[in-house]
């Protein structure tokens, strides 16, 4: 496994998630990772899909989770894609680490859709089972402000925290 730095390169794909006041995430993907993962991102960016959905969980010291357009986390986009992690077959060496960029999914392997998480610590128990395809590279503190919000029994916050867009700038 391989910490994110080792795959940050001048041809990768950015985006930036404008959370309004809270900040912008600046996140960095990596094609030579997680291809297909990667374009289901990016094709969803480009649609502008996930302007306006909220991060429905956050578990501070672990990770906050968005992507649902039901805002609950059951919903998605309507497709599904391979889940590219070592459990499922592909070689995806990315560490979870603080601010690595992986897909949500069911128990089903291919089921990702639209929902990713971002680390907010270290989470090694998901290397191998999960999709890491990029890494925070501008606005960790926005993610730490997120991870901070208050939230109810099922780690979805109080207040909504909204991702006012997100947008290819590379």
């Amino acid at each position: 496994m391989k910490n994110y730095n080792e795959f940050l390169n001048d041809n990768n794909p950015i985006c930036e998630i404008n959370m309004g006041e809270l900040g912008v995430i600046e996140v960095e993907l990596f094609p030579n990772v997680a291809p297909i993962t990667v374009e289901n991102f990016l094709g969803l960016v480009d649609k502008k899909f996930y302007d306006g959905i909220i991060f429905h969980r956050v578990i501070k010291g672990f990770m906050i989770q968005g992507g649902d357009p039901l805002g609950e986390g059951y919903g998605g986009s309507d497709k599904k894609i391979k889940g590219e992690f070592a459990r499922n077959g592909v070689d995806n060496p990315l560490m979870h680490n603080r601010g690595v960029i992986s897909m949500a999914r069911s128990q089903m392997p291919d089921s990702a859709s639209s929902q990713f998480f971002i680390m907010h610590e270290d989470a090694p128990h998901l290397d191998g089972s999960y999709a890491a395809f990029g890494a925070v590279t501008k606005g960790i503190e926005v993610v730490d402000k997120i991870a901070n919000v208050r939230t109810d029994f099922r780690d979805k916050p109080l207040e909504k925290v909204v991702m006012k867009s997100i947008r290819r700038i590379r």
